[in-house]
């Protein structure tokens, strides 16, 4: 499991919101998939960033789905409950600490509003199956994953990736993680700080 915590990479969440959010004006369904979540807080992460610059209206029509390939279900658990320990927070800035998280009732604990557990599921996926887990996906996330398969595997998951996002969609991976010139054809890139592309509607 990679080491991770809240706003991990605030640069490339920055450049998420600044580009998916008005992409999504309008819709009553907005996807997000949440590839390689791990124990949640990325997702979280999402959540929090999204009900900051959404407004009420738009953040009620978002839906967070957050995939591992978790065997113990542990992972699902941790996001079902949304209590993390303090130490897992830390980082936190006061006012979004403040604002979205409460005590929970195991000492040094502490549990995620209702509001942005009420926008995120977990379910247990294989990258590697090839098999979406579904289609019309705004934004599709996946850092400290890709890493970890061979090169041929990356292109035939981000070909998957392609194919699962609404026209225009976004997709977004860790600073270190290239796209393969296979499939550069595939996708805009966005910005020049991060790894943040836009679909285009070319055929892989």
């Amino acid at each position: 499991m990679a080491f991770t915590y809240f706003l991990r990479d605030m640069q490339t969440l920055e450049r998420i919101v600044e580009h998916v959010v008005p992409y999504t004006f309008g819709r009553s369904r907005v996807r997000v998939w949440d590839a390689g979540c791990a124990t949640g807080q990325e997702p979280y992460s999402l959540a929090m960033m999204f009900a900051e610059t959404m407004g009420n209206f738009g953040f009620k029509n978002l839906r967070i789905e957050s995939t591992d390939i978790d065997d113990c279900s542990l992972f699902g658990d941790i996001i079902r409950t949304g209590v993390y320990k303090e130490e897992d927070i830390k980082r936190m800035p006061s006012d979004l600490f403040g604002k979205y998280f409460k005590p929970a009732d195991k000492p040094g604990c502490f549990t995620i509003s209702e509001l942005l557990r009420s926008r995120i599921e977990y379910k247990r996926h294989d990258l590697l199956s090839l098999k979406s887990i579904g289609e019309g996906f705004s934004l599709i996330l996946c850092k400290n994953v890709l890493l970890h398969f061979e090169y041929p595997e990356r292109i035939e998951v981000i070909k998957m990736f392609h194919s699962s996002l609404a026209p225009g969609g976004f997709f977004a991976t860790e600073q270190t993680q290239k796209m393969p010139k296979e499939i550069s054809h595939l996708f805009e890139r966005v910005t020049s700080d991060a790894q943040l592309f836009r679909r285009l509607d070319t055929a892989p």
